[in-house]
């Protein structure tokens, strides 16, 4: 089955299986490597209750198996309860992505009820100085850990999630043992990637390579070491890569994202690249953007693809990396990711990691915190 789009004739969607739902920029930690766009949405911009469940409904209906709700901080919704029930009443598989901080007591409880499956817990440091600083909240480590405690107690999995760069990266051994002792039972190490809050601190949070090697060996032996125990996933950073990794599994090929406004799109960034246009949840159906929107066509597949993607044998493995560093790095939303070795100005991803090198480590002070309602331009590539 084929269907005309853009003058182009594309094969049939497969259905989307995964989705996130960042359900508000809204948090309590102001951290500086935060994905979420510069221009933060306020509370009065998020879709309602009633939009959010019609949403849910009609991504189970188009094929979604599992939600990731998300935000800034998802559990500053009131009706998260509610959210969570409507994704179990279709069979969704639920995984609360959250900071663990000013969530009230019994609230963790009232999610598993609801019907959560599992719950991923971020950490800004292994040790309650790091985690303080880097969100820049007092007392956020013990909040994080309470929270961490009563997840478990709650029989829901749990997933400890530690992004990690310069400020960070010697706490590596120490997330390990953090995860251990809170029973967690899988790590992720995220290499911090550069979009966001995070590229507008790219020079402040870029560790050096030797830091990177150093780290990716703890990693490996701690899972050959702790098979069965615990499993570590690790992410791997861009700039230090080979290869891109696929972006969000490749564009718009089998998940998506929604903004807090109802704006869907194939990944966290997409509204970087200026000349798509993104579509709006009610405007139209979920899966009538999903099938047929020109910005979720625009680079799905491969025949959008230039030279060397084009004929490259790893174009159906990473699908050309993510537009929207290459629009980033290279100015151009369809050139081949920078990170990968194949890219005429993979050179750009070395001298963005030369020139972090020759900025000092710093403290809190160096950061661009994330703030609502701070809108700075800044050429950071």
């Amino acid at each position: 089955m084929v269907r005309q789009t853009s003058g182009a004739i594309v094969s049939a969607q497969l259905p989307p299986i995964g989705m996130l739902a960042e359900l508000t920029h809204r948090c309590p930690l102001q951290c500086p490597y935060c994905s979420n766009p510069v221009e933060l949405l306020k509370a009065n911009r998020e879709l309602d209750t009633e939009s959010w469940l019609d949403l849910f409904d009609q991504a189970a209906d188009l094929g979604v198996l599992q939600v990731h709700l998300s935000g800034g901080e998802p559990t500053l919704r009131r009706d998260l309860e509610q959210l969570i029930a409507g994704l179990a009443a279709r069979g969704v598989y639920t995984n609360l992505i959250t900071a663990g901080v000013g969530i009230a007591e019994g609230r963790i409880e009232a999610f598993a009820e609801a019907g959560l499956d599992h719950l991923q817990l971020s950490f800004q440091g292994a040790w309650a100085e790091t985690t303080d600083r880097i969100g820049n909240r007092r007392g956020a480590h013990e909040s994080k850990l309470k929270t961490a405690w009563q997840t478990v107690s709650a029989g829901l999995p749990l997933t400890i999630n530690a992004p990690v760069h310069r400020h960070n990266i010697d706490e590596v051994p120490a997330f390990i043992e953090l995860a251990l002792s809170l029973g967690a039972e899988r790590l992720e190490i995220a290499n911090v990637q550069y979009g966001g809050w995070a590229l507008l601190n790219r020079q402040t949070l870029m560790p050096d390579r030797a830091a990177i090697e150093r780290h990716a060996e703890i990693v490996e032996e701690a899972r050959q070491r702790l098979a069965g125990i615990l499993n570590i996933d690790f992410v791997t950073p861009d700039y230090f890569a080979t290869y891109p990794k696929p972006c969000m599994g490749g564009w718009a090929r089998d998940a998506f994202m929604v903004a807090p406004d109802g704006t869907v799109l194939p990944c966290h960034a997409a509204q970087t690249i200026p000349l798509l246009t993104f579509e709006r949840f009610g405007e139209r159906t979920l899966a009538e953007i999903w099938e047929d929107s020109p910005a979720f066509n625009a680079f799905r597949g491969t025949d959008w693809m230039q030279e060397p993607c084009r004929g490259c044998e790893r174009r159906e493995i990473d699908w050309g990396g993510c537009r929207c560093q290459a629009m980033a790095i290279a100015g151009d939303a369809a050139a081949t990711d920078p990170a990968c070795i194949k890219s005429p100005l993979h050179a750009r991803m070395a001298a963005a990691v030369t020139e972090a090198q020759a900025v000092a480590p710093g403290h809190a002070t160096a950061f661009v915190y994330r703030r609502i309602g701070m809108q700075k331009a800044h050429d950071t590539v």
